[in-house]
């Protein structure tokens, strides 16, 4: 009879306990991908083999962006898995914790977004001409630069002169590359004739009138560019801001609830 009374009233709750196995399994598994992809990526490149090169790059290398999302996804769903499966208040409250770290960080720099918005262009304007001069450095910083441009039809942070600042693109007598007072071909208009990309569309392009180079190149620069496609994606982009948040709130709240609940169990087994 005593057995037969324990849980009365008391009982972990199912459906909160599997959904948060559940969706931290999901989301334990894409860390765990993340982290490949950058491992593998790193190992490409020849970075495991010599550790110290991860310094080495003057610019940003994405393979970042894919260790550390993995990394912050890899613990999040393992401590919100294995604490759910398990009944481990103490994971569960660190996934909590960890979780409403995350979102106050966010809201932080939303908010300093907003307040500081002529720093965070200087920001951009740095960064982005910092990837500029090691534009040819690494692979991937590359692709990434090239994909910018192409996608938002852009050329430098201000514009095509900012090109200057590659060794390679720039316009110096001294310059003896072939892409001399040139530009990448992401920066290029594109012919929707042309079905193979001309890599070489650039050469050149920054030696003729500026009038003239229109026909060629993309001449907005990429964060006059970045804040007109803000400016007209601003409620999409709020949406997704706010979907992230809400479901981090949820997240927290469920995580709360159960262990509110293993905690209620685990009085009344004393209790009884």
């Amino acid at each position: 009879m005593m057995s037969g009374k324990q849980y009365n009233g008391q009982e972990v709750s199912c459906c909160i306990k599997y959904f948060i196995f559940g969706f931290n399994i999901i989301f334990w598994l894409l860390g765990v991908a993340f982290l490949g992809i950058g491992l593998w990526a790193w190992s490409e490149k020849g970075v495991l083999s010599n550790i110290s090169s991860i310094t080495d790059l003057g610019g940003f290398d994405p393979v970042w962006l894919f260790m550390v999302v993995g990394g912050v996804m890899f613990i999040l769903g393992f401590a919100g898995c294995i604490g759910a499966l398990r009944e481990n208040t103490l994971l569960l409250k660190f996934f909590s914790v960890f979780l409403g770290i995350i979102f106050f960080l966010e809201l932080t720099a939303g908010v300093l977004a907003f307040v500081f918005k002529d720093w965070i262009k200087d920001q951009l304007n740095f960064f982005i001409n910092n990837n500029i001069r090691a534009y040819r450095d690494d692979i991937d910083l590359q692709n990434l630069i090239d994909f910018t441009q192409e996608y938002w039809e852009c050329c430098g942070a201000f514009g095509a002169d900012d090109w200057n600042l590659n060794i390679y693109f720039n316009c110096t007598d001294s310059n003896p590359s072939r892409e001399k007072c040139g530009v990448p071909f992401s920066c290029c208009t594109k012919d929707p004739a042309e079905d193979v990309i001309n890599t070489q569309c650039g050469y050149d392009v920054r030696a003729k009138p500026d009038a003239e180079q229109t026909t060629y190149i993309n001449v907005k620069g990429c964060v006059p560019q970045f804040e007109k496609w803000l400016q007209d994606n601003l409620t999409v982009v709020a949406g997704i801001f706010i979907g992230i948040a809400l479901l981090q709130i949820f997240g927290i709240c469920l995580a709360q609830n159960l262990v509110s609940d293993i905690e209620a169990v685990r009085a009344s087994c004393l209790f009884t």
